[in-house]
This record gives structure tokens, sequence and C-alpha cells, in this order.
């Protein structure tokens, strides 16, 4: 029986899970690209799947500050960044006119000091509570799957028996992609591992936290920066050359020009990401490219927000210019499901 179950991103950005890698996540200024792949696990078993899936990888494209924001189609990456990526989903079953109102409702949170104007320091403030968010809740939700003995802790065992069953122990013999099956139990292992620091094979939340979201600790970017170059790199060299790094974001259709983005991702790598000029990314390139730590994603999207709706050019945004701007932060459908959706929490 195939199934699944919501292992984080994203989002740089993630991520689902690497989000994560991806899902992380990961990253609130990136562009999360990604292929999915779903595993098989015996039907008694809670719906769960390995971390280890490309999904799962915390990849980002291009900086907030290297894009042309005009040429972009739509607003979705700006939707998720503001509000988190589920929270983005519901929104966009809201018609107009109730996407607005609680826009309208958000923006009197965001505001902190109750002036009628949002800052730039508010809406960074805002926007990592939104991705911290979807980060607890993706925890918490796992964590009450993988958590079969309920003692507060996450053991390799647990996890490993409820994503991979009694394949485990026939080798995989059951299932019709063995090998790939063994690559991801061998990386799930690997990065379990790496976010238990004290060694026991028993995670506590911040490991396991860790463990679904390595994007968002400093001690797991070697294994952030691993993953990625192991999903990219087709000839095995350990490094990505140019044709890997546009082959995982595009892929050319017989007869269409080549899109302007994918010109401009050609030169981001030859005049930026490449940095000693031999034509390949080596870990610490790569390193650099999906983890940069000189540069702030949620500054960079709010200071993008404010600039793209700050009419008046005071450097501020009072909630009249968000709402005549409201596309920009929040989704919307014309037909009405309002009544359908789940209300949120925080709205």
């Amino acid at each position: 029986m195939f199934v699944s179950s919501g292992v984080a991103i994203i989002y740089l950005l993630p991520t689902d899970n690497s989000s994560i890698l991806s899902d992380s996540l990961i990253s609130v200024a990136m562009k999360s690209l990604i292929f999915l792949c779903v595993l098989a696990v015996c039907s008694s078993l809670a719906s769960c799947k390995p971390t280890s899936e490309k999904k799962d990888r915390v990849h980002h494209s291009v900086d907030l500050g290297e894009r042309d924001h005009a040429d972009q189609k739509g607003y979705q990456f700006d939707h998720e960044a503001f509000l988190g990526k589920e929270t983005a989903k519901t929104f966009d079953q809201l018609t107009p006119e109730e996407s607005k109102e609680r826009l309208g409702k958000i923006v009197d949170r965001i505001d902190q000091d109750k002036d009628g104007l949002v800052t730039a320091e508010e809406l960074i403030t805002w926007i990592k509570r939104a991705q911290n968010r979807y980060i607890d809740e993706n925890v918490n939700k796992n964590w009450k799957e993988y958590d079969s003995n309920r003692d507060g802790k996450v053991s390799w065992e647990e996890y490993k028996n409820a994503t991979y069953g009694f394949y485990v122990g026939e080798e995989f013999n059951d299932v019709d992609d063995k090998e790939a099956y063994k690559r991801m139990y061998k990386r799930d292992e690997r990065r379990f591992k790496m976010a238990d620091k004290d060694g026991d094979l028993i995670a506590t939340r911040e490991e396991f936290s860790a463990f679904l979201h390595p994007e968002e600790f400093d001690y797991m970017k070697s294994i952030v920066v691993m993953e990625t170059i192991e999903d990219i790199d087709k000839d095995g060299d350990g490094m990505v050359n140019l044709e890997e790094y546009i082959s995982d974001m595009y892929t050319p259709e017989e007869g269409e020009p080549e899109p302007d983005w994918v010109r401009n991702e050609k030169e981001q790598f030859r005049d930026f990401r490449d940095t000693n000029k031999d034509g390949k990314l080596d870990h610490s390139e790569i390193e650099h490219w999906i983890l940069p730590g000189d540069y702030d994603h949620t500054e960079a999207e709010a200071r993008h927000l404010i600039h793209e709706s700050d009419k008046n050019q005071d450097g501020k945004l009072s909630k009249e210019e968000i709402l005549e701007k409201y596309h920009r932060f929040v989704g919307s459908t014309v037909t009405d499901f309002g009544e359908l959706m789940v209300q949120h929490d925080e709205f």
C-alpha cells in the first residue's frame, strides 16, 4: 500500500522535510524545486515516509536580491514566505473578499506598536514567526506518529520500523525498487545519526527537529550539502557542473525557447556560484549557494514586499497600502470555498 505523511521543507527553505532540504525551507527567500517519490510501507503501519526523498532536500535557486521581480509570474513565493506554506494553501481557496478580510486581521497582528504602520522590522518578525510555525506544526505532527511508546523521545528503531516496517529485515525483497529503498534507508540512518548529538540513537525533540529540518541547524549543514550533491550530481564526481545545475531546475521542451530565468541562472552559475571558475560547484561552493551565511532571506523578503507595496515611499506600509496590493501578500480564488475551509487559529 502506498502512503505518505507530511514530513517537512522547505523550505529554503524549506521543506517538507529537508524542504526539508528543503522543506527547507527551506528558506524564506528561495524557490524550492523538487522531485517527489512516495515510499511503500506495510498497511498495518502508520502513514509515514522517509525523509530522504528529493522532496525533502533544501534546494535554493535564486536569491531575492538576484531576481527581477517584474519577470515573475504570480506571487506564490511571496504568499508562502508571508503566510507559511500550509496557510498559503488555505488562502488560495478563499474569495478575494474573504482573503482581504483575513489579511486585514493579520496586518493588525503585525503592527505591534499599533501606530497604523508596518515597519520592516515588524514584517521580518512576522515572516520568521510564519516560517517557524510551519516547522513547529510539522515536528508536532511527526512526533505523534513516530513516538510509538510515548516516552517523549523518538528512537531510530521507532522511526525505522514505522517508516520501513518489515522490509528492512527482508532486505526490501518485496518492493519493486529495492535499490532505491536501500539508498533511502541508508540516507535516513546517516541523517538521524548526524542529528543525534549524544550518539544514543534516541532523538530528543530538538534532535528530531534537526533530523526533519537540518537546514535550520548549524551542526547539520554538512548533511544538507551532502544530500544536495547526491541529488544533483549525475556523473558521480562529487561536484555539480552547469548541465547538472540547470537540469535539476529545468527540462527543455521541444520547440520551446529557453526562458529568460534559465539564461539568468546560467549566468549566476558562471559569475557567482562557481567562484574558482573550474566549471563545477564543489562542497564549499554548494554550501554558499544553498546556505549563504551572509544573506538574510527573511529580511530580503520583507524589504521586497515593502518595496513593491509602499505607495507613498515612506519605507513603511499602512493597512490600506497592503490591502491595495493584497494579491502580493495572499492568494484567493474567484470561487467561494470560504465556508468549506477550516479556520486557522492564527487568523
